[in-house]
């Protein structure tokens, strides 16, 4: 009986003659057929777009630049009237030198009222923070984890002491953190500073560990930077030195020191009490407090009020100028109909 099966003489059964096609499954959107708005920029068009954009962009930025110019706000630079005249000549010798006596007065009448909160920054001026080796001086799982507290990766020279005992935090910019202080009192009662959420709720909760305490920080040795930490208060509490681990972008910055809590009526006279510790004199830094309010918009910044202001001017002028353009020197639109989208694809050939 003959074998009627598709094998071979070799048992096999032949190759299929079907082949997988390479070839992507069609849709509209993989071949960019899906309907789309395709707008044709005519002049009246053009004229509403950049008038709206003035009309809107002009009342912001007035009430941005108004409300920018009712906060109260009062600077003093303290790094030269702090420094004693006798020391005037080697001021790195006097701020270096802990014998000295490195506090100062300061005398301020009120111009203006101040409503609290009274926000007290201060200011550093030449002090690149953003620097890359600076930036890195930190470990991160250290300030979260109280398991790692003994990881000092990139802390290097600030990562552990003369007897290997590593140091929380560890780092340079843990290491430098801002520590002179300010006092404020009036008709000889002081003014309490509220040093309270000062920094962000989003650094203390997921940044800084609740169960991570100080350890050998600024113990010793040869490199003594700038202020010490309680070691009984847990990291996620020490909110100056939240602030100042939050490094800036630019060479002149302001961070928040405090807050005062009552207001200041003009004329009052504040006596600011001003101890002068940190060293910004060996790189040419200068050292500002500043004491501002705060509006909607937030503290004093022009900037913003005045962009608006620009972006919206320069659409009303482009609108006036493309209106006497239109007016003054027409030119004929095309015929719409032979855009590629609107002919017939039978045309197209």
């Amino acid at each position: 009986m003959m074998d009627m099966s598709p094998a071979g003489k070799d048992g096999q059964s032949p190759p299929s003659s079907k082949k997988t096609s390479k070839k992507p499954k069609y849709s509209k959107f993989s071949q960019q057929e899906l309907p789309a708005w395709k707008p044709i920029l005519t002049p009246g068009w053009v004229i509403a777009a950049f008038t709206v954009i003035g009309v809107i962009f002009i009342p912001v930025g007035l009430a941005s630049l108004f409300s920018s110019e009712r906060v109260v706000e009062a600077v003093f630079r303290y790094d030269d009237t702090c420094l004693p005249s006798s020391d005037a000549g080697n001021p790195v010798a006097f701020i270096k030198n802990d014998a000295t006596n490195k506090t100062c007065t300061h005398k301020w009448i009120v111009e203006h009222k101040m409503q609290a909160p009274i926000f007290i920054y201060y200011q550093l001026d030449n002090y690149f923070q953003n620097h890359r080796r600076y930036v890195k001086s930190r470990n991160d799982k250290q300030l979260w984890s109280k398991d790692a507290g003994g990881e000092t990766n990139n802390c290097y020279p600030e990562d552990k002491t003369e007897e290997n005992e590593p140091i929380v935090p560890c780092g340079l910019i843990a290491w430098s953190l801002f520590n002179d202080t300010y006092k404020f009192s009036m008709k000889n009662k002081n003014l309490t500073v509220n040093k309270k959420n000062i920094a962000w709720k989003s650094d203390k909760g997921s940044k800084f560990g609740h169960d991570v305490y100080p350890k050998n920080f600024q113990g010793g040795g040869e490199l003594i930077g700038g202020a010490k930490l309680d070691e009984s208060i847990p990291l996620s509490d020490q909110e100056d030195l939240i602030v100042w681990m939050r490094t800036a972008a630019l060479p002149t910055f302001r961070k928040l020191y405090g807050k005062i809590e009552s207001d200041l009526e003009a004329n009052d006279e504040i006596d600011i009490l001003i101890e002068n510790n940190y060293n910004t004199y060996e790189f040419g830094g200068k050292k500002r407090m500043v004491l501002s309010t705060t509006t909607w918009i937030g503290g004093k910044n022009p900037f913003i009020g005045m962009a608006y202001l620009f972006i919206g001017g320069i659409s009303l002028l482009c609108a006036i100028g493309f209106i006497l353009l239109y007016v003054i020197k027409p030119r004929p639109l095309g015929d719409p109909s032979y855009l590629s989208w609107n002919r017939n694809p039978g045309i197209l050939k």
